[in-house]
């Protein structure tokens, strides 16, 4: 894309603002933005609301009934009428603002802007969000503690804002209505794309785990092909190859261990801190040696608890979607353990450890697991060693576990460089739509 420049440009005045153009206004933040101090009260307004990075202000999701606050809770909570300006002070480096196009209510913490007639709400929106922006908040932003930075209101109000005349905004705000949704759509086909590879990943993975190397769709066709079935006698694993077994996870396990739950201290900087992992560090399949918190050298059972590469992991608790989810360490840094909510196995000779983690990985394993998992509401379930060890398992020979787990490795790689270039692409195009934006509302270019 190609676009022209205005006539004439003077200095704004603020060094990360650079040149605007001449007709332009610069004020501060503070001359055309007002708080609001309006609150729930006994009336809730609206739904609770959230900020988004990328898509703003929102209705916030609550996966159970059990998480939303009460009526009494709500009452000193922030409204936010439609065509205010709302704004997460702890997540400004975030894109933690923008201008609300629904009622309802969010925390005490956030603020609430009424918007000056002069500017089309959606300019003031785009260029408040806009990088050149982000970057400006993140300086801004003080603390003690890297999750808890945030800007002083009197800091904030005193950031320059631009303000063309209201012609100009009405332009650009239509120009950047129609480029962003054009970019929006092919990120969401990239994103579809992302899904279908996931799908999938996941319908090869239930095959070799339950129909082996050669899938195919009945007991009568496989008799055809050489291959015979026999029903497995489990509802969500179907007919498997003859000559397999079903066993219980229990018969293919010499040991099942939980970790403990040391408390985290301060990050020292050094290598050779003792170190917990966090649940994120299992990752469907995928071992994140960078999700861990700093612990104490003193914490008991840590030498016992040290993780290796190699080892099998499953998480004991999560949310229901998430619980039960597993890896093999790989490339994991020295004097690390698990936590409590985390199990591992120890395969006797009967199971390669590669081949039960494809299973744990499979829609098969999903349904025992989703299944078995306890909790009081959806945020926090698990499963326990009981359940666990009663998990039913498919056993192919040795030989072609050792290929079944090849095999999936081999597509593994073709199917995470698939989704690399789609990843990219999906990075690109968020980029271009960052700097069309950053440039339109700050005059770098003319529309």
């Amino acid at each position: 894309m190609s676009f022209s420049k205005y006539e004439t440009y003077k200095d704004s005045g603020v060094e990360w603002l650079g040149e605007v153009p001449s007709h332009w206004g610069v004020y501060p933040f503070q001359s055309l933005f007002g708080m609001s101090g309006e609150k729930n009260g006994k009336q809730i307004v609206g739904e609770m609301l959230s900020i988004s990075g990328f898509r703003g202000v929102e209705t916030k999701h609550y996966e159970s009934e059990s998480q939303k606050r009460t009526a009494e809770q709500l009452a000193d909570y922030r409204v936010v009428r439609r065509g205010q300006l709302a704004v997460n002070t702890m997540w400004l480096n975030y894109a933690g603002l923008g201008v609300s196009a629904i009622e309802g209510h969010m925390s005490p913490a956030y603020r609430a802007y009424n918007i000056s007639s002069k500017y089309n709400q959606r300019f003031a929106h785009h260029l408040l969000r806009s990088s050149l922006y982000v970057e400006a908040y993140t300086g801004l932003m003080q603390g003690i503690r890297p999750n808890s930075l945030q800007i002083k209101n009197e800091d904030f109000k005193k950031i320059p804002v631009l303000l063309p005349p209201k012609n100009e905004q009405d332009r650009i705000v239509a120009f950047l209505d129609e480029k962003t949704a054009q970019i929006d759509e092919l990120i969401a086909k990239k994103e579809r794309q992302i899904e279908l590879l996931e799908e999938q990943k996941a319908i090869r993975i239930h095959q070799a785990v339950t129909r082996g190397l050669n899938p195919v769709l009945s007991a009568e066709a496989s008799a055809k092909e050489g291959v015979k079935l026999k029903p497995s006698g489990i509802e969500w694993i179907g007919d498997i190859p003859e000559h397999w077994e079903v066993v219980k996870l229990r018969r293919l396990l010499v040991n099942i261990e939980q970790g403990n739950s040391p408390t985290a201290v301060q990050d020292d900087g050094e290598l050779d801190q003792w170190k917990v992992i966090t649940l994120s560090a299992v990752s469907k399949g995928a071992f994140k040696q960078e999700a861990f918190k700093p612990i104490s050298a003193n914490t008991d059972n840590k030498f016992k608890n040290t993780l290796a590469d190699g080892d099998l992991l499953l998480t004991r608790a999560n949310t229901r979607s998430l619980v039960g989810d597993c890896c093999i360490v790989r490339n994991v840094l020295i004097n690390t353990t698990f936590s409590d909510l985390v199990y591992r196995f120890s395969p006797n000779k009967r199971a390669n450890k590669s081949y039960l983690l494809c299973y744990l990985l499979s829609k098969a394993a999903r349904a025992q697991i989703e299944r078995d998992a306890r909790g009081s509401n959806e945020t926090m379930c698990k499963v326990s060693h009981g359940h666990i060890k009663e998990w039913d398992i498919t056993l192919p020979p040795p030989s072609e576990q050792t290929d079944i787990v090849e095999n999936l490795a081999n597509y593994q790689k073709k199917h995470e460089t698939t989704l690399g270039v789609i990843k990219a692409q999906i990075q690109s195009l968020k980029t271009l739509r960052s700097t069309l934006i950053a440039h339109a509302v700050t005059g770098k270019i003319k529309v």
